[in-house]
């Protein structure tokens, strides 16, 4: 022990020396000034000490700075614009500078990766970075403003409901129907979610998206990965940033329903269309029409009744940051609350039964210089968030806004008591949001984070250690305030004395009281050694890191031993670059992860890839023959990721069960014998691992004339191995009882491209540019754990993840002797005006054996956007278009399949518009809609390229337009710099499909729309 102790003390002197010897030289402090070539001052220079993290200065107003150092040190001049400058301190104390115009290119550009910051003309992976202010979006959610603005990633928003209208986004499409498809999200070097993060927040957004730049994270890199770093202080006086938003919220779609006279027309047509007896009579429209009898004969438009125009959001975000040598700060706060559309009659009690969202985001990031090499940076943020729903839920109040027609039923009888049909979704619309008490969601988020940068020059130049440690607590909980009244429904007969004859249909529900909550606690260390070498044309550079997670819910989990146990998570990874004369670049990476999922055995695996590059535009003779030429890179990358989550914890654990309806039977099918004892109630899987990703990446950046002219384009191929699935057919004989065996036996395969492209133009003091993002994949399985079929095309393999599969329809049968000359089709009673299917094994009948692939996926494959933005003196103004395309959907339900479901279920307006098969009007074959039935016709509602729709859209995303008021105004006011602007999201929409908003790839169209906003925003820096 006291060797030890010993040799430790030796160390920390050795330490303590060799930074003494370093520091002990010449103390001097310089002044002066920095100016551009007009001889102007410029505020605002950064000056810092070379090779001394974090040791710096700003110039004031006047372009005067101060700074302390140590003769024969470089100082380091750099200001946004303009070319950095470096000068070596030797007599003088007084050195001016001036900074010229910057000629920096899109080579110099500085991005972040995995492991660090580097050049962009260094990069031999697929990187994409994205200019934080070009994500506008006055949501809660920056998820909501990738679409068309971040290549290589395809997003769809399937919600506007307040709280839960963040977009899904998938990083070059979806690879695996096995495990999770979501990217892993790093901010600040740590797993954190991307919804709650305040965009004011954000310094660098970074998404990776091939094996050379994932393959550290191993068997978490699979889907890609979005980095973000957050904004840190800089050396200056305090500079406070505010900005305030007001948006009001609309909607882009609002499905349309006809009224209560064209709904009891086509209810009778729908009867005599099937040689059945009308259920309204000509007085019965005459009184619906008229409005006569509210009480039995209403006329409700229940869209209209209970959601309001619009909805008010207000947002406000402020931040602070300075600071000087020795320590820094960056802290900031934002509030968002988003109103919601339901029309809940306030009046009507003391609480708040609408949809809103309440979102309060902090943080503070703080560096301090502990000694010239050393650098100690702490992180502290989080959020707390306030869902407030209805009492009823949201499919609930959904199937019922759609589901209520506009004649049932009336708000409330004229003798007082609450019209209803009867529970959950049967119930009034009106009970269901104002009436059914309320819902509260909290969600309680603390980040904290701590990293130490070591510059370990004294044992060698270039060396230098990194470590992080993070540890996150996220709390759920959740509470629902139920009750409802009585409700009532009234017959079709009066009394002798007309008062209304009421049945009861739902007793009155007392107040009532339901919590949850749930939670989860995360642990991150991290530490890295850095290395870089320069040796004449030659560059070399390495980093070996180390990590450890763990991450344990903390909700209740008492009867689930498994849930209770930590997540754990080991990674050893690695990069090397090596780099040739500016032009040649060649990486190795890897990452060797073990997790405590697996089985002994199978806990380890590695991961490597290989790339890399050439800069064509830094050779001699391209220079001399087109020194337009800023870049023009070839790039291609190789390797294997993984992907590890799954929802089953440690599957290769068997469980057992002595539950009565299992046991064995020793008969047979029809003969059964069967006998309860112990079984298995889950079969271990000892040989279950992670889904193994193979990438391949050809990419080009390029970048010519001064780099007004520059962009990215890639291919991508990816083929995804041991998908982990059920095995859903496994004989009977087998003797298996409860859940399915799991295994790593499917296998996909996707490819696509991405790319991105900008131009810009200066004309005199007008600067213009145009930008556009494209993404576009397409995946297929090779593999699926399927029963043979004599029909291959009834099968997974061979067709794409998600895809939609159904019968081909060639139309309407257009007479009783076209049915009997049609092969038979094995779903009902057909007539002239119903759909004729497509016999595809042309066995004479139709089945589910003719169920072929039609159109594409649910979800998007292809994404674009394209944009304009241009500034003149103090006026700004930009346009996003983004559109998405190659996906489709089928449209089903009772609003679509009108009387499906009897009189429940309200009819879109699009089947009185587009034209329905109607007998002696219309017997179009081509008709949108077939012959109508009251209590349906199963022939009808099959899944076939009749109901497939094209959910391709393009949309104008975003206009921003604003005013900088010039610096005589606010140095008047006291403030640096104000803006005043407008900013309008989802304004305009294009689209064949015009039922409800074709994002939302909803099948049946009950789901919360989504917002078009109209925003009005000032943002002031003092």
């Amino acid at each position: 022990m006291r060797k030890i102790v010993f040799i430790l003390m030796a160390i920390v002197g050795a330490v303590t020396c060799t930074c003494a010897q370093d520091t002990a030289t010449i103390a001097v402090t310089i002044t002066g000034t920095v100016i551009n070539e007009q001889k102007e001052p410029i505020p605002g220079v950064t000056v810092t000490i070379k090779d001394q993290p974090g040791l710096g200065i700003s110039t004031n107003e006047k372009g005067v700075y101060t700074i302390k150092a140590n003769k024969y040190q470089w100082l380091v001049f750099s200001h946004i614009g303009f070319g950095q400058q470096e000068i070596m301190i030797k007599d003088g104390l007084t050195i001016h500078v001036t900074l010229s115009a910057s000629g920096k290119k899109a080579m110099d550009e500085i991005i972040v990766t995995a492991l660090g910051r580097q050049k962009k003309a260094t990069v031999t992976g697929a990187i994409t970075t994205v200019d934080v202010s070009t994500l506008k979006t006055s949501t809660s959610s920056i998820t909501n403003a990738l679409a068309g603005n971040v290549s290589g990633v395809l997003a769809m928003q399937g919600s506007g409901q307040p709280g839960s209208n963040a977009s899904e986004f998938w990083i070059r499409g979806i690879s695996t129907f096995g495990a999770g498809t979501s990217a892993l999200v790093l901010v600040d070097g740590f797993e954190r979610s991307l919804n709650e993060i305040n965009i004011e927040d954000i310094e660098t957004f970074t998404v990776l998206k091939d094996a050379s730049t994932t393959a550290i994270y191993g068997s978490r890199g699979a889907n890609g990965v979005v980095l973000i770093t957050t904004k840190k202080g800089k050396t200056d006086k305090v500079s406070i940033n505010g900005k305030y938003e007001g948006s009001y919220n609309t909607r882009t779609f609002t499905p349309k329903f006809v009224d209560g006279y064209t709904y009891a027309s086509l209810m009778n047509e729908a009867r005599v269309t099937r040689n059945e007896e009308p259920f309204y009579s000509i007085e019965d429209l005459a009184l619906i029409r008229n409005q006569l009898d509210p009480d039995l004969f209403p006329d409700i438009s229940w869209m209209d009744m209970f959601l309001k125009r619009g909805a008010i959001t207000q947002r406000a975000a402020l931040n602070f940051d300075g600071g000087g040598s020795l320590a820094r700060y960056f802290v900031s706060g934002s509030y968002i609350n988003e109103g919601g559309m339901y029309e809940t009659g306030e009046n009507l009690k003391g609480y708040n039964t609408n949809a809103n969202y309440k979102r309060w985001n902090y943080r503070a990031n703080i560096d301090m210089n502990l000694t010239a090499t050393t650098l100690v940076r702490v992180g502290v943020s989080g959020s707390l968030g306030k869902q407030n729903l209805p009492g009823g839920t949201y499919e609930e109040i959904w199937a019922s806004l759609m589901g209520q027609n506009p004649i049932s039923i009336p708000i409330k009888y004229s003798t007082g008591q609450v019209a209803s049909r009867g529970g959950a979704e049967k119930q009034n619309p009106w009970v269901l949001i104002t009436q059914q008490g309320y819902i509260e969601n909290w969600q309680n988020k603390i980040q904290t984070n701590v990293t130490l940068e070591q510059n370990l020059k004294f044992i060698t130049p270039g060396l230098r250690f990194v470590g992080r440690f993070g540890y996150d607590n996220n709390n759920n909980n959740y509470i629902r305030r139920m009750k409802w009244p009585e409700g009532w429904i009234a017959e079709r007969q009066r009394e002798s004395n007309g008062d209304l004859r009421l049945k009861r249909t739902i007793t009155e529900q007392l107040l009532t009281q339901r919590s949850d909550a749930t939670g989860d606690r995360a642990e991150t260390f991290q530490g890295e050694l850095h290395y870089t070498k320069t040796i004449q044309s030659h560059s070399f550079g390495g980093i070996v890191q180390y990590t450890q997670e763990k991450k344990v819910n903390t909700s209740n989990y008492a009867e689930d031993l498994m849930q209770g146990i930590e997540r754990r998570n080991q990674r050893v990874a690695g990069r090397f670059t090596y780099g040739f004369r500016s032009r040649y670049f060649f990486d190795v990476n890897f990452g060797y992860n073990g997790s405590e999922n697996f089985a002994t055995g199978h806990q380890f695996g590695l991961f490597p890839a290989v790339s890399g590059a050439w800069n064509v535009a830094e050779e001699e003779f391209i220079q001399k023959k087109l020194p337009w030429m800023d870049m023009f890179k070839i790039r291609y990358s190789f390797g294997k990721v993984g992907n590890d989550y799954m929802p089953v914890r440690f599957p290769y654990l068997a469980s057992f069960s002595t539950n009565a309806e299992a046991g064995y039977n020793w008969g047979d099918l029809e003969s059964k014998n069967s006998y309860s004892g112990l079984t298995y109630s889950r079969v271990a899987s000892n040989s279950i691992t992670w889904e193994v990703s193979t990438k391949h990446d050809l990419g080009l950046d390029f970048s010519f004339f001064g780099d007004k002219f520059g962009g990215a384009l890639d291919y991508f191929h990816e083929q995804r191995d041991g998908i982990y699935m059920e095995r859903q057919f496994i004989a009977d004989i087998v003797g298996l009882k409860g859940q399915d065996p799991r295994a790593n036996v499917g296998s996909t395969v996707s490819s696509g491209f991405d790319g991105q492209v900008k131009f810009s133009q200066q004309i005199n003091k007008l600067n213009l540019s145009v930008r556009g993002t494209m993404t576009y994949s397409r995946n297929k399985i090779l593999e699926a754990d399927e029963q043979y079929s004599n029909y291959p095309y009834t099968t997974r393999a061979g067709f794409r993840v998600n895809q939609n599969k159904g019968l081909v329809a060639l139309g309407l049968f257009e007479s009783y002797e076209d049915i009997r000359n049609s092969p038979t089709q094995d779903f009902g009673r057909v007539a002239p005006g119903d759909i004729k299917y497509k016999d595809i094994n042309g066995d004479g009948t139709i089945n589910d054996n003719d169920i072929v692939a039609v159109g594409a996926t649910r979800y998007p494959n292809l994404v674009y956007g394209f944009g304009l933005s241009a500034n003149w003196k103090g006026f700004d103004a930009s346009v996003l278009f983004q559109g998405a395309g190659k996906s489709s959907f089928f449209i089903n339900g009772f609003t679509v399949y009108p009387f499906s479901q009897g009189d429940w279920g309200n009819i879109l307006s699009d089947v009185v518009e587009s034209g329905r098969w109607v007998l002696g009007e219309n017997e179009d074959p081509r008709a949108a809609y077939p012959r109508l039935s009251y209590n349906g016709s199963a022939n009808n509602y099959r899944a076939s390229t009749y109901w497939l729709r094209e959910s391709s859209y393009i949309r104008l995303k975003t206009v921003d337009a604003g005013y900088t008021f010039p610096k005589a105004i606010t140095n008047r006011m006291g403030v640096k710099t104000m803006r005043v602007y407008f900013l309008g999201t989802n304004l305009l929409t294009f689209s064949k499909f015009k039922m409800w908003d074709p994002e939302m790839n909803s099948t049946n169209g009950q789901a919360y729309p989504l917002a078009k906003t109209f925003t009005f925003g000032l943002t002031v820096n003092l």
